[in-house]
């Protein structure tokens, strides 16, 4: 019974699962945040391009 008692009192694996759900969070925020800035530098070189055929044209 004192075993049991230790274990739920016990919180040093808590505070490693919250740096890993912190680290977890940024990162697919992160990935989130870069397809949305490839798409617009997608856009963008498209955009050159198609600029720059017409000129030469």
């Amino acid at each position: 019974m004192k075993t049991i008692r230790n274990f739920l009192k016990n919180n040093k694996g808590a505070t490693a699962i919250e740096y890993g759900l912190i680290a977890a969070l940024i990162a697919v925020a992160a990935i989130a945040a870069m397809q949305g800035l490839g798409t617009s530098l997608n856009k963008t070189f498209n955009n050159v391009s198609g600029q720059l055929n017409s000129s030469v044209k």
